[in-house]
């Protein structure tokens, strides 16, 4: 398995230096690049194409969640080989503008004050697809943060009744076995249906899956 590359951004050299030397000590982790601010982090993962951004929300000339809003932007998603996941960096447990930052692509967040067990733990998680935060957690950000629900797409109606099941279980944040257990299913087989709702809904992981979910009202 390669190293998972990591791009670091944050505006305070010093913070960044702890977690490149934090990050240097892990097995599998490899920091290929660090940038001051949400600019140069936009322009540093089209060049270096990273597995995971560390990204910090307050920053001068583009903070992290516009930052994070342009590397996720469709047509950037489009021309990338493989995806990249976003982790926010915030001093402040719920911070609404980690919610953006979710909205708008991000897999989570983490606080800086997290240990370095935490920091990898985190960086693999979010390589895998999944969220950098508890369900419950990422539930309580999302509530309130989409005041008019958007019309369904088109793609929502094509999903049969197991894959709508599928998506409402990843929504309420249960697991791949926890979703297998309460549809008398295998795991392979409900690996099977979140692929289909992934691909019809054209979203790239669990955490977009309860984003879209709370978007459309299908949580209420």
């Amino acid at each position: 398995m390669s190293d998972i590359r990591v791009l670091l951004v944050d505006d305070q050299e010093l913070f960044r230096a702890g977690i490149a030397r934090i990050l240097a000590a892990q097995d599998g982790i490899v920091v290929i690049g660090e940038a001051a601010d949400g600019a140069q982090a936009v322009g540093l993962v089209d060049d270096l194409a990273p597995d995971v951004v560390l990204m910090d929300i307050r920053m001068p000339v583009l903070d992290g969640v516009e930052a994070t809003r342009q590397i996720f932007a469709p047509a950037r998603v489009a021309a990338r080989e493989h995806p990249v996941r976003v982790v926010v960096l915030t001093t402040f447990n719920l911070d609404d503008r980690a919610a953006t930052a979710i909205r708008y692509g991000a897999s989570g967040f983490l606080l800086k004050d997290a240990t370095p067990s935490m920091l990898r733990e985190a960086i693999h998680t979010v390589y895998a697809g999944n969220a950098v935060l508890a369900p419950a957690d990422l539930n309580s950000l999302l509530e309130g943060q989409f005041r008019a629900r958007k019309a369904l797409p088109a793609g929502f109606h094509t999903l049969t009744e197991r894959e709508r099941e599928v998506l409402d279980a990843v929504a309420r944040g249960l697991s791949n076995a926890e979703i297998a257990r309460a549809m008398y299913a295998s795991e392979s087989t409900v690996k099977t249906h979140l692929g289909a709702v992934l691909r019809k809904l054209e979203l790239r992981d669990r955490v977009q899956v309860a984003v879209f979910a709370h978007e459309h009202g299908l949580t209420e």
